[in-house]
C-alpha cells in the first residue's frame, strides 16, 4: 500500500471513531442541560418589571439619584413647589413608569415617589398613605391571583424602598425610626445617607456606625443581603463583603457632566474640586447601583413575594376564615327556636350589639368584594 493510501485509510478510521464516539455521547445525552437557556430566552422575551419606592424629606436629592441610577429623566414634567406650598402639602403617592432596554433585555421600571413626606411641622402618622399604598398593591395582586386570568397578572407590588436619611443630623430622627418600623414588615427597606458630599470621610464613617447602632437598638428590619453560596467565586464574595460593610450607603447624585483630569464624568463641581458620582473613593453610588440592579434585584423581588406578600396573604386568609366562622355562628344562633317568653327577653348589652354590627359590616364588605371579583371573571 502506498503512503498516500495509508494516510487516507488512517483518516477514515479516525473519522469513523470520532463519529462513533459522537453517537455514543448523543445516546447518553438527554437534553435537560438546555433548560437554563430555555428559561433565559423566555424571560428575555417576556421582559422584567421592578417597582422602586423612594422616601425621605424634600431636598435630599431623591429624584436626582433615581435619574443617575437608571440614566434617564423620570421627572420631566415635575413642578417645583415654593416654601409656602411645600409646608401645606400633604403626603402624595406619584408613580412614574418607564421602559428601559439594554442589550436586548427589557425592564419596566416603576418609581413610586412620596412628595410631602416629613415636610410638615406635625409629622404624626405621615407614613400612613405610604403603608396604605403598599397594602393596596398587595390586595390587588391577591385579587388577581384569586381570579381566572392568572397568566397575565401585573405585578405592581413595591419590591424595594430607598429611604433617604439627612446627613445634617446625628443619626436617625424620630420620624425616621417610626417610618421604618411601620414599613419594615411590608417592604425591603434600604437606608441611604443622602448628599454624602456634605460630609468628610471620617464623618461619614461615624454617621454610618451611629445609624447601624440605632437600627439594632430600635429593632428595625432593613433588607438583609443573602449569604453567598460556597461555590461562588472569590470576586463575588469580596463584592458581597464590601456591600455589607458599606451599608447604609452614602450616596451622591448628579445629572451634570463635568471634566475631570481630561475625562468627562458625572459629578458636582465645587471651588475646591470635583466630586465624581461613580468614583468609589467619593461615595457608595456604584455599590448601590450594583446591588440594586446587577446582583440583588432578583433577590429583592423574591423576598417581596416569598416573605412580605405571603405574610399579607396569610393575614387575609385568616381574617376571611374568622369572619366566616362568626357568620356561621350568628346564623346558627338565629335558627335556635325558643318558646314564646312570658316576660320580655333581656336586651343585649351595647358592646355585644356593636361587635355584631362590626362583624356584619365586615362580612358585607367581603361579600361585595367577592361579587366584584366574580363579575370581573364573568366579564373576562
Amino acid at each position: 500500500m502506498l503512503p498516500e493510501e495509508e494516510c487516507v485509510a488512517e483518516e477514515e478510521t479516525s473519522g469513523e471513531q470520532r463519529s462513533g464516539k459522537k453517537l455514543d455521547h448523543e445516546k447518553q445525552y438527554v437534553g435537560f442541560a438546555t433548560l437554563p437557556n430555555q428559561v433565559h430566552r423566555k424571560s428575555v422575551k417576556k421582559g422584567f418589571d421592578f417597582t422602586l419606592m423612594v422616601a425621605g424629606e424634600s431636598g435630599l436629592g431623591k429624584s436626582t439619584l433615581v435619574n443617575s441610577l437608571f440614566l434617564t429623566d423620570l421627572y420631566k414634567d415635575r413642578k417645583l413647589l415654593n416654601a409656602e406650598e411645600r409646608i401645606s402639602q400633604t403626603v402624595e403617592i406619584l408613580k412614574h413608569t418607564v421602559d428601559i432596554e439594554e442589550k436586548g433585555v427589557k425592564l419596566k421600571l416603576t418609581i413610586v415617589d412620596t412628595p410631602g413626606f416629613g415636610d410638615a411641622v406635625n409629622n404624626t402618622e405621615c407614613w400612613k398613605p405610604i403603608t396604605d399604598y403598599i397594602d393596596q398593591q398587595f390586595e390587588q395582586y391577591f385579587r388577581d391571583e384569586s381570579g381566572l386570568n392568572r397568566k397575565n397578572i401585573q405585578d405592581n407590588r413595591v419590591h424595594c424602598c430607598l429611604y433617604f436619611i439627612s446627613p445634617f443630623g446625628h443619626g436617625l430622627r424620630p420620624v425616621d425610626v417610626e417610618f421604618m418600623k411601620a414599613l419594615h414588615e411590608k417592604v425591603n427597606i434600604v437606608p441611604l445617607i443622602a448628599k454624602a458630599d456634605c460630609l468628610i470621610p471620617s464623618e461619614i464613617r461615624k454617621l454610618k456606625e451611629r445609624i447601624r447602632e440605632e437600627i439594632d437598638k430600635f429593632g428595625i428590619k432593613v433588607y438583609q443581603f443573602p449569604e453567598c453560596d460556597s461555590d461562588e467565586d472569590e470576586e463575588f464574595k469580596q463584592q458581597d463583603r464590601e456591600l455589607k460593610e458599606s451599608a447604609p450607603f452614602a450616596v451622591i447624585g448628579s445629572n451634570t457632566v463635568v471634566e475631570a483630569k481630561g475625562q468627562r464624568v458625572r459629578g458636582r463641581l465645587y471651588p475646591w474640586g470635583i466630586v465624581e458620582v461613580e468614583n468609589q473613593a467619593h461615595c457608595d453610588f456604584v455599590k448601590l447601583r450594583n446591588m440594586l440592579i446587577r446582583t440583588h434585584m432578583h433577590d429583592l423581588k423574591d423576598v417581596t413575594c416569598d416573605v412580605h406578600y405571603e405574610n399579607y396573604r396569610a393575614q387575609c386568609i385568616q381574617q376571611m376564615t374568622r369572619l366566616k366562622q362568626v357568620r356561621s355562628k350568628l346564623t346558627q344562633d338565629n335558627r335556635i327556636e325558643s318558646p314564646i317568653p312570658i316576660l320580655p327577653l333581656p336586651t343585649p348589652d351595647t358592646e355585644t350589639e356593636k361587635l355584631i354590627k362590626m362583624k356584619d359590616e365586615e362580612l358585607r364588605r367581603m361579600q361585595e368584594m367577592l361579587q366584584k371579583m366574580q363579575q370581573q371573571m364573568q366579564d373576562q
